[in-house]
């Protein structure tokens, strides 16, 4: 469940912000940094708002001054706010809503992006590599120039984003 969460995060704040300027690095490594946490087979802090917010306040808080630094890094949270919303934390109240619902949801097995049947979780990976690599068609990523634009600045190809 990789290419699927960085696939929804992309397309996502590419639909909904529709701005050149994001950093899409950042976007997707916030999509995927929740999956950290299945490494101890439990949803932690990065699997409920709390965590999410509190990454976007430390953002805000520790870029102060620091206009650039701080539209790279914005995507990080943006990109745990789209992991919640795909991964189906929020369905589980006590976990999303944690320590605010009660204290029992974090750290309850199973993960929520793998509580569903194996068929459905490789349907999902199938369907973020095909969108990834729809991507990489409508931005012409197979092009030296733009792959390098992306991978030095984050950015896709300003001419294709609409």
């Amino acid at each position: 469940m990789f290419a699927f969460f960085v696939a929804v995060a992309v397309i996502g704040v590419l639909i909904v912000f529709d701005s050149p300027a994001i950093d899409y690095r950042f976007v997707a490594g916030g999509a995927v940094l929740p999956l950290v946490e299945a490494t101890t087979g439990r949803p932690l802090v990065l699997h409920t708002l709390t965590g999410s917010v509190t990454l976007l306040v430390l953002v805000m808080g520790l870029t102060v001054g620091s206009r650039l630094l701080r539209r790279r890094l914005l995507g990080v949270p943006i990109g745990t706010f789209v992991f919640l919303a795909a991964s189906g934390a929020w369905t589980r109240t006590e976990l999303f809503w944690w320590p605010f619902a009660g204290l029992d949801g974090i750290a309850a097995a199973p993960l929520p992006e793998f509580d569903r049947p194996p068929a459905i979780l490789v349907l999902l990976e199938l369907l973020g590599i095909c969108a990834i690599v729809w991507l990489i068609r409508r931005f012409e990523l197979a092009q030296p120039e733009n792959r390098r634009t992306l991978l030095s600045s984050g950015r896709l190809p300003r001419e294709h984003l609409r």
